[in-house]
């Protein structure tokens, strides 16, 4: 055995419990009771620079190395205080007072009188001074061992009455840590107990810390998984480049630089498969096969939209997992304000939400992110997987926006190419009318006043079906501007006694739109409201909801038959005998050019209501 073995186990571990106690404090607040833990650690440390000190600097610094170790008893009262605040038991201050005061006692009392001496132990190889207790020492040794026998009974107790299976990881992870550290000090006690063995368990003592902290942020602190795995990769690939250099004895020839390279491209063709079973170790179950990863880009990118993609990464993420994970993105999360944080986005089981930024250019994949909710008390393994699968789904969901929006221009495109025609053929059918009508409406003129008055309805009712018609084909754009609506309606009612101003337009509403096309909007509602036989009440009234404005027209009229509701805003549609059935079609058309709506809605009490929501933007144009 190396002389040096343990004196290198040891120093390690010094360097590994400073630094991890630096890690601690610096994600304390991720972890209940970190202070305490770091105050523990450096427990540790004093108990190492005090076995220590002799061999650094000579036997002349026994008793400065006695006086640090006395503080053993107070390194497991921090250790019993640790595990209460951790677990969450409820001891009392009554207890931690006397935990810390019967360490206090112990520790004066070795100050007082040394609790021993340094021997030299030969069975000890490479070790020059070894502490040996005297009853002092044993007396402190007893209340330290009582003091940590108190705090594994408390993570005992913790462990039990964990009330998530993320909690019993964590506790777990700290009670097999403690024996671990208790199993790697124990060989100090074959120089006390007098056993002639070398104290081989001492040499695992630097995997202590870094269990004990690792076995704690694994669960809480993330990114410490991610370093983790860096750690162990590296670890791997230097004990095979250690194993690979005995073997250059077989090549032919002798060469520090062939060495070298041999090592070199040995760790250079294992650094795949180690980064992948670090992974594993790292991340049980974590780690998504080839297949599964063109598997799930496969069935992302056929998604015809956002809400369909949501509902295939729903499937695809819960039945990888086995459990259920609720997806939302984008468009997907209805009914939620604009702006509204992932939090708020959430539904009852673990979710993903992914959502863009804002102001974000459209199919740009670093725009979308996606936020995991519900996934704490999951285990790394779980969350790495999520976190991988969240960012394919922002991918994906940039290339169904890109794709959504290619398909909405090129439908823009056919329905401008048509309407472009229909416009061409509704003048020529206008003109072409013109003269016929004004044929008619000139020979009627001495005919009995029945007669002339109902050919001369006719005749209007013809000539408005051919405006309304060049109205709705001919292309046109919108001028939003700052309006306020509430001022706009009371003008437009001000001849229609029978109309009712709501609440919401007794005070002024401002909305970006174009006025002139918002009068024809309103008054072609207005005028099939007050059309509909049966009609006593009409109301006009708006509100704020969701960063739109919400103008309402309703009335009391017979309502709408339940085979006209879902084409009430196509073309030729009319809820009146009489109508064109291009009015409620225009209001559509003005509506979507505002990026807006025009929507067939409930209000009680009345039996039809129209709703135009008008979003608080700039208008697009048509």
């Amino acid at each position: 055995m190396p002389a040096m073995a343990i004196h290198i186990a040891l120093l390690l571990t010094l360097l590994e419990t400073l630094a991890m106690s630096a890690v601690l404090l610096a994600w304390a607040k991720e972890v209940r009771g970190a202070r305490l833990l770091v105050v523990f650690l450096l427990g540790v440390a004093t108990w190492i620079v005090g076995n220590e000190l002799p061999s650094w600097v000579g036997i002349g610094a026994a008793p400065l190395a006695m006086a640090l170790l006395s503080s053993v008893p107070l390194t497991s009262a921090a250790f019993l205080h640790f595990c209460a605040t951790f677990c969450e038991v409820p001891l009392g201050k009554r207890w931690i007072w006397g935990a810390y005061g019967l360490a206090a006692s112990a520790m004066t009392l070795s100050l007082v009188r040394s609790p021993g001496e340094f021997r030299h132990y030969p069975p000890f190889e490479g070790v020059e001074w070894v502490v040996v207790p005297n009853a002092v020492g044993w007396t402190t040794g007893l209340v330290w061992a009582f003091l940590a026998a108190a705090g594994m009974l408390v993570l005992m107790s913790g462990l039990w009455r964990a009330a998530s299976p993320q909690r019993r990881r964590q506790i777990a992870a700290v009670a097999v840590s403690c024996g671990w550290g208790l199993l790697a000090m124990s060989g100090y006690t074959f120089a006390a107990l007098d056993i002639p063995l070398y104290p081989w368990q001492v040499l695992a003592a630097p995997a202590y810390p870094v269990i004990l902290v690792y076995g704690i942020l694994r669960y809480r602190v993330f990114v410490a998984n991610v370093w983790a795995r860096r750690a162990l990769a590296s670890a791997i690939l230097i004990l095979l480049g250690v194993m690979v250099v005995p073997l250059t004895v077989l090549l032919p020839f002798e060469s520090k630089w062939v060495n070298a390279v041999a090592v070199a491209a040995t760790c250079l063709a294992l650094s795949g498969p180690v980064w992948r079973v670090a992974s594993r170790l790292v991340y049980p179950g974590g780690t998504p096969s080839a297949d599964d990863l063109r598997h799930w880009r496969a069935k992302l990118s056929r998604a015809p939209s956002l809400s369909a993609l949501a509902d295939t990464a729903a499937e695809l993420v819960s039945q990888r997992m086995r459990l259920a994970v609720g997806v939302r993105v984008g468009s997907h999360v209805e009914d939620a304000p604009a702006g509204a944080s992932a939090h708020v986005l959430a539904g009852p089981h673990p979710t993903l939400v992914c959502l863009k930024a804002a102001n974000a250019e459209p199919g740009v994949s670093g725009e979308w992110q996606t936020t995991l909710i519900g996934f704490d008390e999951a285990p790394p393994g779980q969350r790495h997987l999520a976190e991988l699968f969240g960012a394919m789904l922002a991918d994906a969901a940039a290339q169904v926006e890109v794709a959504v929006a290619a398909e909405q221009r090129e439908r823009e495109r056919q329905l401008q190419a048509r309407l472009a025609e229909l416009g061409s053929l509704a003048a020529t059918v206008a003109h072409d009318l013109r003269n016929p009508l004004n044929i008619i409406a000139m020979a009627v003129a001495l005919a009995p006043d029945d007669t002339r008055h109902e050919v001369n309805e006719q005749i209007t009712r013809i000539s408005r079906l051919a405006e309304d018609l060049l109205d709705y084909a001919k292309p046109w754009q919108i001028q939003p501007i700052e309006t306020d609506i509430a001022q706009r309606v009371q003008g437009l009612v001000r001849r229609m006694p029978e109309v009712e101003i709501g609440p919401g337009l007794a005070v002024p509403m401002t909305a970006t739109l174009d006025p002139v096309r918002f009068d024809q909007a309103v008054c072609n509602l207005l005028s099939n409201a007050r059309a509909a036989a049966g009609t006593r009440r009409v109301q006009l009234d708006a509100e704020r909801a969701c960063h739109t404005v919400r103008l309402h027209v309703c009335d009391d009229g017979p309502g709408i038959s339940p085979d006209l509701r879902d084409k009430l805003f196509q073309p030729f549609a009319s809820r009146s005998p009489g109508g064109t059935g291009l009015g409620l079609a225009i209001v559509a058309r003005i509506m979507a050019a505002h990026g807006g709506s025009a929507e067939l809605t409930e209000r009680a009490p009345w039996r039809t209501c129209f709703t135009l929501t008008f979003p608080q933007q700039e208008a697009s144009l048509s």
